[in-house]
């Protein structure tokens, strides 16, 4: 234990750099503590380590960056290893600077370290002179590394190392130990969604270990998580998982983040998997109808007229239903919406036998789309509708989705329109998202009814990456979600003037 009381001891000599402790010694909690006892305080009968690899599996906000990084350092400075190689292994750069960036801000917060170690920030490198060691930070994305001889790797978020250099990285680090006496293999994660990924393979092995330590008796599995049956709304499930609830985030949060979830089959697969460590499917369905019709107010295309707006073009296929929507954003903080849609179908479409099961010929008859002569769309056709549009509506932008209309946008932009091209991964389409979903479960938006529109929603289904971000899916969703893809697209411009008007107000300018 006095190894383990070693470790405990340094880490009290570091202290928080961001509020609301910044400047306060960083105590670890009791749970933090008993596994630093177990990790560091179980010996063999030589004295060495017994455990050689270590997964810490915790929800988010639970402290991981503090004791990854207070450990790092530890390896670095204090276990006595001359030459050490202490690693913090992520699988993207952005993720691999959170641990280094947490490391470096103890060591500034430290005269001692700060004196002795240094910190080469463009590198994500910290280096002891006096013992020729160094902590450097390594991710997937910076392709394989090799030559390693690591006394200490830590490796963050396990859940997101994706693909062969993912995998490639793994295997790099697991090759490289052999060369140190009792070198340290620690995984701090948080759940997924993928069962064929590496950090499954892991979890999955973690879990035969706590039921039969003997399996492995170099492994130490400390695994915080509910049970798929555990009632998800339940606090005490909550404290179950989350051993840090009331210090890292408040229960006033959780039941926060539970209430909104329990408006949304997406935000409960997020809450479920971010907050519980719940494996969850990347697969689920969206906006539940009640939520979508409460938004059908009546919309007044006359009134619309002199507002500023956003639109969002979405082709498909060209034998397919097109869409165009227009977003009216108010002037309220925040904005409630108005929402215009436009939809053209191949008239053959109409008649054919399809997938579709609706009835497009009688949303023609009734002015909720236009049915195009032919087996195609007539882009042309779309092109003079659009126009007409923009001489009645004030249109600031329109985003479309670079791969299908590309040619449409280059002429709309000839004749003065503002065209953005937008992709369609999880970078462009995720807050916008998400930011639909708020404004129907909040209220602020207005459909007026729209039945394709109201279709299109209703057939989304979501895939959602290991990071909680979302973005509908036409392969894997019911039926057409054109209408809802166009929606998404307009919103993502529309979120830029809600930011401009934002920085506007916080430095005192009237906008205009």
């Amino acid at each position: 234990m006095d190894r383990a009381n070693k470790v405990l001891r340094f880490i009290g000599h570091l202290k928080h750099s961001k509020a609301p402790w910044a400047g306060l010694p960083f105590e670890p909690m009791p749970f933090q503590v008993d596994f630093i006892k177990d990790l560091y305080g179980t010996l063999n009968p030589d004295g060495t380590r017994q455990y050689r690899q270590a997964l810490l599996y915790l929800p988010r906000k639970n402290g991981k960056s503090f004791v990854a990084a207070a450990l790092a350092l530890y390896h670095l400075v204090a276990d006595g290893k001359q030459g050490a190689e202490v690693y913090l292994a992520a699988g993207s750069r952005e993720q691999a600077s959170i641990v280094f960036n947490q490391a470096r801000d103890f060591v500034r917060g430290n005269k001692t370290l700060s004196k002795r170690l240094r910190v080469i920030e463009y590198s994500k490198t910290i280096i002891d002179d006096r013992t020729s060691s160094v902590l450097r930070a390594l991710s997937a994305d910076a392709g394989l590394q090799h030559g390693l001889n690591p006394t200490c790797v830590i490796c963050d978020e396990l859940h997101v190392w994706e693909g062969k250099r993912g995998r490639g990285l793994w295997e790099a680090i697991i090759t490289s130990f052999g060369g140190r006496e009792e070198p340290l293999l620690l995984c701090i994660s948080t759940a997924g969604y993928d069962r064929t990924s590496l950090f499954y393979e892991l979890y999955d092995y973690a879990k035969k270990v706590q039921e039969d330590p003997e399996r492995d008796p170099t492994f130490l599995p400390c695994l915080y998580e509910t049970g798929p049956d555990d009632d998800w709304l339940d606090p005490e499930v909550w404290a179950k998982a989350n051993p840090a609830l009331g210090e890292f985030r408040s229960l006033e949060d959780m039941e926060a983040l539970a209430t909104k979830a329990k408006e949304s089959a997406s935000l409960e697969n997020s809450f479920r998997r971010l907050y519980l460590n719940q494996w969850t499917s990347s697969e689920v369905a969206w906006i539940p109808a009640d939520k979508w019709a409460a938004c059908g107010g009546l919309i007044v295309p006359e009134k619309l007229k002199g507002r500023e707006c956003y639109g969002g073009l979405d082709l498909s296929a060209t034998t397919d239903l097109a869409a165009f929507v227009l977003v009216f954003p108010d002037d309220a903080d925040p904005p409630s919406y108005d929402v215009l849609p436009f939809f053209w179908l191949p008239e053959a479409r109409a008649t054919a036998e399809r997938r579709d099961v609706v009835d497009y010929r009688a949303w023609a008859r009734e002015g909720y789309l236009t049915l195009m002569p032919g087996e195609v769309l007539d882009q042309r056709l779309i092109k003079r509708d659009i126009q007409r549009l923009a001489d009645t509506y004030r249109i600031k932008e329109i985003a479309f989705d670079r791969w299908n209309a590309f040619q449409l946008a280059v002429e709309l932009e000839e004749e003065g329109a503002t065209m953005v091209s937008t992709g369609m991964g999880y970078v462009s389409m995720s807050v916008p998202t998400k930011t639909l979903e708020e404004l129907v479960l909040s209220k602020r938006l207005d459909h007026g009814g729209h039945p394709v529109l109201s279709w299109n929603i209703a057939n989304v289904v979501l895939e959602q990456d290991a990071a909680g971000n979302i973005k509908p899916s036409k392969a894997r969703s019911k039926d057409r979600i054109d209408g809802a893809v166009a929606l998404i697209l307009a919103i993502s411009r529309a979120l830029l003037r809600e930011r401009k008007q934002t920085v506007y107000k916080e430095r005192g300018l009237v906008v205009i």
